[in-house]
C-alpha cells in the first residue's frame, strides 16, 4: 500500500498510528535498557535473591489485565452502537486504572515496611531497580489515563462511532500496551530477584 494515496483524513489516520508506535518503541528500548541493567546487576554481590515481590504488586496485575479486557468491552460496544455499555465499560477501565496506581504505591509502602528504601542506608540495588522500574511504568499509566480521560470525553461528545474510532483505537493500542509491560515487568522482576 502506497502511503502517499488517500484523503487527508486517511494520511492523517496512519500519521498518528505511527506516531503512537515509534512511542511504544521507544519505550520498549527504555525498558529493555532498565531490565538489561537488572540482568547485568544482579550479579553483583549485593544482589538480593530472596526478596518476594509485594501481594500489591500482584494484585494490581490483576487489575490491569481486567482493565484491558474492559478497554476491549467499551470498543466492541460502541461498534455495536451500544453506548450506556461503553460508558460503563470506559469508566470501570479508567477506575481500575485509577486503582491500580494505588495499588502500585501499596507495593512500596510494603517494601517500605519490610525496611528497604529507594535511597539511603537501608537500600541496595536490588530495591532500587524495583522502585525505578515500578515508577517509571506509574508515569506511564498516568499519562494512559489522561489518554482515557479524553476517550471518554470524546465518547460523551458522541464523536465515536462503529466507522471511526481512531482515538479509541489508539488510546487502547497503548492501554494493552502497558498492560502487557506490567505483566513481564512483574515476571521478570519475581523470578529474577
Amino acid at each position: 500500500m502506497d502511503l502517499t494515496q488517500g484523503t487527508i483524513k486517511e494520511k492523517n489516520n496512519r500519521a498518528k498510528r505511527m506516531m503512537m508506535y515509534f512511542g511504544i518503541g521507544s519505550l520498549i528500548m527504555s525498558f529493555a535498557g532498565l531490565t538489561s541493567a537488572v540482568l547485568v546487576s544482579r550479579k553483583r554481590e549485593d544482589w538480593m535473591h530472596d526478596f518476594e515481590m509485594p501481594q500489591a504488586f500482584l494484585m494490581s496485575c490483576i487489575l490491569i489485565v481486567i482493565s484491558s479486557v474492559t478497554f476491549i468491552l467499551a470498543k466492541r460496544a460502541i461498534k455495536n452502537n451500544n453506548r450506556s455499555l461503553a460508558t460503563v465499560m470506559l469508566l470501570l477501565t479508567f477506575g481500575l486504572g485509577i486503582a491500580f496506581v494505588l495499588s502500585q504505591f501499596e507495593g512500596f509502602g510494603q517494601i517500605k515496611n519490610s525496611g528497604y528504601y529507594l535511597t539511603g542506608p537501608s537500600s541496595n540495588v536490588t530495591m532500587s531497580f524495583i522502585y525505578v522500574i515500578a515508577f517509571a511504568h506509574i508515569l506511564h499509566v498516568i499519562a494512559g489515563l489522561v489518554s482515557l480521560l479524553v476517550v471518554i470525553y470524546n465518547h460523551f461528545k458522541q464523536k465515536y462511532t462503529a466507522k471511526d474510532l481512531l482515538g479509541m483505537q489508539l488510546s487502547a493500542t497503548f492501554w494493552h500496551f502497558i498492560d502487557i509491560l506490567w505483566v513481564f515487568l512483574f515476571l521478570f522482576l519475581s523470578y529474577l530477584v
